[in-house]
């Protein structure tokens, strides 16, 4: 008798993610905060007209993006954590590190804004919470950060079951609110100066104002590919993308064009915000705030989680590629990267305490968090792009006909996320290169760990680069000609 054990297929593997998880991943990342002042947010800056306009650009862009991230999982099934291995095949080991570095220092910064967020909807009840960062947000924020600590700490499988049973609880009160919300819909009031004030600018300066916005609501889109090496299947990956891309692209939509049948731009545009509550509000009275506020705090909660999976499995595949310090390439027991979960949680603890002597507030925090974020997507376009105009990762007697369907595709979304970086404008590339700067001591330490040369031809021109950035931001923000 046999009793040697039997090897899984792959796709049943223990621990591995299936399609619905990872699709409650992609959604559990993509809404969480941004949503609920979503309204507001693109009313501040934009009149109806150019709201559907940032809108087409946006939707069509992510889907762009989508398709590249699904065509990259099935050209390139071998790499894991795609925002960082896309970028390292594009140009090397070092811009791989700075795709991983700024990942992740975006999704830490994000889960302290969600924190800073769920505390000041707190704050709607108890008003010792004010905004989400009074002392005793921050002390409530801590706590709540170090339990989810040791729930992911027990299995990520978990974890991310009890995602998807959180995401599926927060898209309850989006459908309410949609629902409600349309039928409160009022043509006339949505016409009311379609194209918004002069002081607004022009078309093109609106539709500028909106992208930061609507690429920080979508961010995490590309959750499922962070998570490829822990998924049952190379495919899902890619539907798991277009599936959870679909059904945020309708949630937000309504969410932001029904409100604007609501309230008429200028009102929408000083909306205190969780902006959706003063929506509903004046649609169904009291309750529909009440409503909101509390699917705000469901909403936050889930993204938290989701984003902290997502932060550590982003020091931790590159850690395995040799561009981290191994330690951060350490699991525990149940499969956890663990080291990688500590550094990420301590960095959010941190963060926490300085928004308490700041007082920086939420939306500060995710326009860092979203120009963090803007590099790695554009490597992750520019690798498709690489890719099908060489017809790698597909079959010879197929080679044409991907060839031809996904070379526009990746231009297109390359195009777009160069666009992203022009609409956020120099002051954000500047941002963001005083926090991608001083990742190449990590970088450093990593090399000298395994005894490599760390910097090779053009990566000196690319720490050159990032070097001078940085010191030219931090002149800028000690003289106070530059601020977040």
């Amino acid at each position: 008798m046999n009793t040697q054990p039997t090897a899984l297929p792959p796709h049943k593997e223990p621990g591995k993610l299936g399609l619905g998880l990872l699709v409650a991943l992609v959604v559990g990342s993509i809404i969480g905060s941004g949503i609920f002042g979503l309204p507001q947010n693109m009313a501040a800056g934009a009149g109806a007209g150019a709201i559907l306009i940032g809108w087409s650009i946006t939707g069509i862009g992510m889907l762009l993006l989508v398709r590249v991230y699904q065509m990259l999982a099935l050209r390139k099934p071998e790499l894991d954590n795609g925002v960082y291995a896309y970028a390292r095949a594009l140009s090397g080991e070092y811009v791989g590190f700075n795709s991983a570095w700024g990942y992740w220092v975006s999704a830490w910064i994000g889960n302290v804004g969600y924190l800073v967020a769920a505390f000041g909807a707190l704050g709607y009840f108890y008003p010792a919470f004010g905004t989400g960062n009074t002392l005793a947000s921050i002390l409530g924020a801590s706590v709540v950060l170090w339990v989810i600590h040791a729930l992911v700490l027990r299995g990520i499988q978990g974890a991310a079951v009890l995602n998807a049973v959180v995401t599926l609880a927060k898209v309850v009160p989006l459908l309410l609110f949609i629902g409600l919300v349309a039928m409160a819909f009022q043509m006339d009031t949505f016409r009311l100066n379609f194209w918004g004030d002069a002081k607004l600018g022009s078309v093109l300066d609106q539709v500028k104002s909106t992208m930061l916005v609507t690429v920080w609501v979508f961010i995490g889109i590309e959750g499922a590919s962070v998570y490829s090496a822990r998924a049952r299947k190379r495919e899902d990956v890619g539907w798991a993308t277009v599936i959870g891309y679909l059904i945020c692209l309708l949630l937000l939509m309504s969410v932001s064009l029904l409100s604007l049948g609501v309230y008429a731009q200028p009102e929408l545009a000083v909306l205190k915000n969780p902006s959706m509550a003063g929506v509903l509000e004046r649609a169904v009275g009291t309750w529909g705030a009440v409503l909101i506020y509390v699917g705000l705090i469901v909403s936050v909660g889930g993204g938290f989680l989701a984003w902290m999976l997502l932060a550590a499995e982003s020091l931790f595949t590159p850690a395995g590629g040799g561009v981290m310090p191994v330690w951060l390439a350490q699991q525990n027991n149940k499969g956890v990267p663990a080291n990688a979960l500590w550094l990420t949680n301590g960095m959010v603890q941190l963060f926490l305490l300085l928004t308490l002597f700041s007082k920086a507030s939420y939306l500060a925090l995710i326009s860092l968090s979203t120009a963090m974020i803007l590099l790695p997507y554009l490597f992750s376009a520019a690798y498709g792009l690489v890719l099908a105009w060489r017809g790698e990762g597909v079959a010879k007697e197929t080679r044409g006909a991907h060839h031809r369907s996904d070379v526009p595709v990746a231009a297109l979304a390359t195009v777009y996320c160069l666009w992203l970086l022009y609409a956020a404008g120099f002051k954000y590339l500047l941002l963001s290169a005083l926090l991608y700067a001083p990742g190449a001591v990590v970088y450093l330490l990593a090399k000298r760990q395994r005894s490599e040369q760390p910097f090779q031809g053009h990566e000196w021109t690319v720490l050159a680069v990032l070097v001078v950035l940085a010191l030219v931001a931090a002149a800028l923000l000690a003289t106070g000609r530059l601020s977040l």
